[in-house]
């Protein structure tokens, strides 16, 4: 195996045994071959749509797919063969498509030669043998490597957004037809410019994928609001939900009224609480816990069954004895975890058998008690408006810093704490994703009632953060984004933290700081090219990092 999608790859260089989350070499490959043959899928619906006959019956299986690959996604290699199966099943349906349509645009059959993974075939007998030659390193020039992972891991980041709209019916053809666009550019041998302008693209995606989600939570659910979230603990049995699907949320919410069960959020899960559709429920008692690495200690302590709707997944220690509590759903997989099957056309998730079984568990243990306070997502901000730029102009407000993204178990994140501790008491903090946790239970008050810290939700969330930022850009009458008095001490995990990145460099963004270590698939040369052009740089000090941000570097 080589894997270095993830922030914690070993020595920030690849894992080559086994990944530093725990992903087995075997499950790594398949993840592997599961690319190639969307690769395969992506060239014949290219083709498809150059001659006039695109065809839209893969957009779903492509996102899911790519989803799937997400660190701390699916740990199921069976899922992963199955996928395999049907993708190969997939492709070659596309490829008799395409020939027919080719032989009947041109009046002759199609004789050129096509990249392998339109034409590889095989069973699950030969997969991890295939899997071995078509991971990251078949790409042998060490630039275009580059290039390709940083295309194929900010998509897999896109692919999640996507997904989670389509679940609340919303898509886009041009975002489905980027996804093809850029897996099957990665069959080819294409100019630099072409791969660097391929990237800069699913940034501009990212922006549309976010912007679409934004969209469709917030016509199912509402605006989020300023909210006080408990920490604390009830009396009854609960159910405890993380991920970031909110349609599962809701059909849980609903299926556990009236049940003497209790839900609970965790994790990437929290800010469902600060939708007015979700506040009507007054069994959905707050959020347990923090981010998703402390899983292994307040999955047990929850008592409960534990409900995985997305990444992320933690491997089970051998001390753990919840695995009879966890149950997965969608993208998510888990040997020996009960999976909630998709829901069936015009119909819900059944989630009876984690309501039985939550019957039978004793309440959580009690790990903090208190509230949190989120729900500044840009409708919020935005009303508040007035108030904010009075607060800059008058000079209570010095600086923003935007500290979103993810966070994880390398001591280093602690520079986020310490950054959020040391920042002068006349700058605010703007989030989103879990790197909140890092500070987000931190008493750092408020300028003029505005606190200092303003959640607005998931990583997928940071595109509220991008409004207000535009916003601002709009009320204070400047040209460039940059001269804002805003910083970026961005915090990095996984491959939708990457589409976020990229989503800001394609907005204009410069000078983005991003830690704990900058990404083990920037190669030299192209993590040159993110220097020059848009300034990124590692974090620093925590002393260091502060001054510079407040002097505006």
């Amino acid at each position: 195996m080589f894997c270095f999608q993830c922030q914690e790859t070993a020595k920030n260089t690849g894992c080559t045994v086994k990944g530093v989350c725990g992903k087995p070499e075997e499950t790594a490959n398949l993840q592997d071959l599961l690319i190639f043959v969307l690769r395969g899928i992506a060239v014949y619906e290219e083709k498809l749509k150059e001659l006039g006959a695109a065809d839209r019956s893969n957009d779903d299986f492509a996102a899911q797919g790519l989803f799937a690959t997400i660190t701390n996604a699916n740990w199921d290699d069976l899922r992963f063969t199955a996928m395999i199966t049907e993708g190969l099943q997939r492709r070659d349906q596309l490829h008799s498509r395409f020939l027919a349509a080719y032989k009947e645009k041109n009046g002759s059959d199609f004789n050129a030669v096509l990249p392998e993974a339109a034409t590889w075939t095989g069973s699950p007998s030969t997969y991890a043998d295939k899997a071995k030659t078509v991971g990251v390193l078949a790409t042998e020039n060490e630039d275009v490597r580059s290039l390709r992972e940083l295309l194929i891991i900010g998509l897999k980041g896109v692919a999640a957004y996507a997904d989670h709209a389509a679940i609340l019916g919303f898509q886009k053809d041009d975002i489905n037809d980027f996804i093809m666009e850029a897996l099957a550019s990665t069959t080819k041998d294409l100019p630099v410019d072409e791969m660097i302008a391929l990237v800069m693209k699913v940034g501009e995606t990212a922006v549309n994928t976010m912007a679409l989600l934004d969209q469709a939570n917030t016509t199912a659910y509402g605006n989020p609001e300023i909210t006080e979230v408990n920490i604390g603990v009830g009396k009854n049995p609960g159910i405890l939900i993380t991920g970031h699907d909110m349609k599962d949320m809701e059909e849980l919410l609903k299926q556990t009224e009236g049940t003497g069960v209790d839900v609970y959020t965790h994790g990437e899960m929290l800010p469902a609480n600060y939708y007015p559709a979700f506040k009507k429920y007054d069994h959905f008692v707050g959020n347990y816990g923090g981010s998703w690495w402390h899983q292994n200690t307040e999955f047990e302590s929850f008592n409960g069954p534990i409900l995985l709707t997305t990444n992320c997944l933690v491997p089970l220690k051998k001390n753990n004895t919840y695995l009879d509590r966890l149950f997965t759903t969608g993208v998510v997989g888990y040997e020996n975890a009960v999976h909630i099957a998709d829901r069936p056309e015009g119909g819900a998730k059944d989630f009876s058998a984690l309501v039985e079984k939550a019957k039978t568990c004793p309440p959580p243990t009690e790990i903090e008690t208190g509230t949190i306070v989120g729900g500044f997502a840009h409708n919020q901000v935005l009303a508040l408006a007035d108030k904010v730029v009075d607060a800059v102009k008058s000079g209570a407000i010095k600086r923003f810093v935007v500290m979103a993204g993810c966070d994880g178990r390398q001591k280093g994140r602690n520079y986020y704490t310490e950054v959020a501790e040391n920042l002068p008491k006349d700058t605010v903090i703007l989030t989103a994703g879990c790197a909140k946790y890092r500070y987000n239970k931190l008493n750092l008050g408020d300028i003029g009632g505005i606190p200092r810290v303003l959640d607005a939700g998931q990583c997928n969330d940071s595109y509220s953060l991008a409004v207000i930022a535009l916003k601002l850009k709009e009320v204070f009458g400047l040209e460039d984004i940059n001269d804002l008095p805003v910083s970026y001490d961005i915090a990095w995990y996984e491959q939708k933290a990457v589409a976020v990145l990229l989503a800001l460099l394609s907005l204009g963004v410069k000078g983005i700081r991003l830690g704990p270590t900058l990404p083990a698939f920037l190669s030299p040369n192209v993590a040159k090219v993110l220097v020059e052009k848009f300034d990124i740089k590692p974090i620093g000090t925590v002393e260091g990092d502060i001054a510079a941000m407040m002097a505006g570097n």
